[in-house]
């Protein structure tokens, strides 16, 4: 795809229609949209847009589709792949100021918001009803950026991805059009089903203006434990035991013991230093938590478990948990020369032992130090790897370990990807992922977007 770059004359007619404070050229303003929280390489927009409502999206996009100009939708900057790098060039539309919960309708446990909400936020607001929206990246992401990379995180085993709980889009097309996808009901079986293909599409085939969530109770008792294991290897086989167990927990964790030492350097936390769990159980009753906690310690117990802390309190449980989100924050501080690259596989969780074992090896065999975790329970792994910024040896072997790992996944039944994106670092994969499928995503691209304007050079390689 050829594309122009912004003129004067582009950029007179862009600035008509939006308020004059809501679009710069500025370069302190292009470098905060050039790059996100990956090690891709930042690449500057030519213009940023803050849209208020999709009248104003729908007129910027239809100008830019007309004069194949690219555009890339911005939340908060907080993906781990390059999805919303804006390599082309072009406008960035920044959804910070499009932030309003518009309605909550808690008879129908449904919520209607703009794209730029932030989901803690959300929750926060929700707190008062009883009910929450359940996906938990962990950073501060954006509503619309969660939907476009059908984002999850520690709750995914109990509660499922955001696709699970979008009943209703608007949605702007590359050439301006407006059209709403979904119902408010519950379910439906009419038509295509739009919803849970623009969920994930990372901006690509429309852009998100409004979506309605479905919210579920929040759990009336809860409980965590931890559980160390002599190995990495012993712990996923407990994950396995405790998943086929039919347990249910809300939220089980894995992590290797480099992180915990890491966790206890920065937060104090006390933990042995061990291949660990986090686990988190929900019931609407305190003697259902007992019982299913008895039976989570006679699981991790059967495999080789040297301790079991269960019946945490909150305070305990919020700053275990705490802790453990910000762990990838705590990596990059502890390596300050270092740039650090996230690997995100899954794989099906029968297939989870040897995928964590094949790290361990590969660890061993290359001497590469990095960081082991995930989220155990839909099979996610996450292997953190500091470089040595500028040391282009060091990083050339990364990325060998990296394609073997991701290889490995693969051929494990898994994906390149189970919750970051494919953006920009996990392109070259895709052809081996889906093979003759990837030339219909293709042709459904160009479908939508037939000038190729939204979101450019991300997805395929």
């Amino acid at each position: 795809m050829k594309f122009n770059s912004l003129d004067q004359n582009h950029l007179k007619n862009l600035q008509a229609m939006v308020a004059r404070d809501r679009f710069s050229t500025g370069d302190s303003v292009l470098d905060l949209h050039a790059k996100d929280q990956s090690q891709h390489p930042a690449r500057r927009p030519e213009a940023v847009a803050w849209p208020v409502d999709r009248s104003e999206v729908a007129a910027i996009l239809r100008y830019a589709n007309a004069h194949r100009i690219p555009i890339t939708g911005w939340g908060s900057g907080s993906s781990l792949e390059g999805n919303p790098i804006p390599v082309q060039k072009g406008i960035v539309l920044d959804f910070s100021q499009m932030n309003r919960i518009l309605n909550i309708r808690a008879e129908d446990f449904q919520a209607d918001v703009e794209p730029g909400v932030i989901y803690q936020d959300l929750n926060e607001k929700l707190r008062h009803t009883g009910l929450f929206f359940p996906p938990d990246p962990g950073a501060r992401a954006t509503v619309g950026g969660m939907i476009a990379n059908n984002a999850s995180g520690t709750r995914t085993v109990y509660y499922g991805s955001t696709k699970d709980y979008v009943l209703r889009l608007e949605v702007v097309l590359a050439n301006g059009e407006i059209i709403e996808l979904g119902t408010r009901a519950a379910k439906t079986s009419s038509g295509y089903d739009l919803i849970h293909l623009m969920v994930g599409s990372e901006g690509t085939l429309g852009v998100v203006v409004g979506a309605t969530l479905r919210l579920v109770g929040f759990p009336v008792e809860y409980s965590a434990a931890i559980a160390t294991f002599p190995s990495v290897a012993a712990a996923s086989k407990a994950v396995f035991e405790i998943i086929r167990s039919g347990l249910n927990p809300a939220a089980l964790e894995l992590l290797g013991p480099e992180c915990i030492e890491l966790m206890n350097r920065e937060e104090q936390l006390g933990l042995n230093v061990s291949p660990t769990l986090f686990v988190e159980f929900h019931s609407s009753t305190a003697g259902h938590l007992v019982e299913i906690l008895d039976m989570g310690r006679e699981i991790c117990n059967e495999q080789g478990c040297t301790e079991f802390r269960s019946g945490l309190g909150k305070a305990e449980r919020d700053h275990i948990f705490k802790a453990r989100h910000a762990l990838g924050e705590m990596i990059i501080r502890t390596h300050p020369d270092c740039g650090t690259l996230v690997v995100d596989v899954a794989v099906p969780n029968t297939a989870y032992p040897e995928m964590i074992a094949l790290i361990g090896e590969e660890m061993n065999a290359t001497g590469i130090m990095g960081y082991t975790f995930g989220h155990a329970g839909d099979g996610n792994v996450h292997f953190n790897i500091p470089g040595k910024k500028g040391d282009e040896k060091q990083w050339a072997q990364i990325d060998k370990l990296v394609q073997r790992l991701v290889s490995k996944a693969l051929d494990l039944g898994g994906t390149a990807t189970g919750e970051h994106g494919v953006g920009l670092g996990k392109k070259k994969y895709m052809t081996a992922e889906h093979g003759k499928s990837l030339d219909w995503m293709k042709q459904i691209k160009a479908l939508f977007d037939p000038n190729g304007i939204l979101n450019p050079g991300k997805i395929f390689p």
